[in-house]
């Protein structure tokens, strides 16, 4: 049959020896307790007195409310500085390597998709509206006019902005550019290993 483990309270091995602080105690006192909140400095009791104190101690007692929030929030960094991220140095972060298939760092400026520079080649005069719509350059590949209407797609659906009517008429938009780029374009091919 297992046996359960219970907590006790280890006692210090490089305690000085001396007396419990407790009044009218006289075991040893083994067992340290922070004094106050600087945790510098303890106190030092017998295991029945410091599972006593440790019962009644409040790291945040006497402190208001905005004296404990401070606390906490340097709390979750280690009592380190922090800064929001993109602060320093103009960080950007890689959209190659962060997947944001939500679209909640588009609004951010954190994530900016870096297009490839491309050769100055002017679109047909059909497709021009099409392509400033969906904010494409020409040449245009399809793997890139299929990612781009899915984000446009799901930023615009009626579902997605309270059946807004004004984003479901840019969602018709958007569909009637997609038609027809795709027609120009075509379908990307699968690659065959052969």
């Amino acid at each position: 049959m297992a046996r359960r483990a219970s907590f006790q309270p280890q006692n210090d091995p490089k305690a000085p020896p001396q007396g419990c602080a407790a009044p009218d105690c006289g075991k040893p006192g083994e067992f340290r307790a922070p004094k106050d909140r600087a945790l510098r400095e303890y106190l030092w009791f017998c295991l029945d007195h410091v599972r006593q104190y440790n019962a009644g101690w409040d790291f945040y007692r006497g402190m208001g409310a905005a004296d404990i929030e401070s606390s906490l929030r340097a709390d979750t960094g280690w009592q380190r500085p922090t800064w929001p991220l993109g602060r320093l140095g103009g960080m950007r972060l890689d959209p190659e390597a962060v997947a944001d298939p939500l679209g909640i760092l588009r609004d951010t400026g954190l994530h900016q998709k870096r297009r490839a520079p491309q050769p100055n080649v002017e679109a047909p005069p059909e497709l021009r509206a099409a392509l400033g719509l969906l904010e494409l350059a020409w040449p245009l590949d399809p793997a890139t006019l299929k990612t781009r209407y899915k984000e446009l797609a799901k930023r615009f659906h009626p579902d997605a902005n309270g059946g807004d009517r004004r984003s479901e008429e840019r969602l018709k938009d958007i569909n009637r550019a997609y038609s027809l780029l795709r027609q120009r374009v075509g379908r990307a091919e699968p690659a065959h290993a052969g």
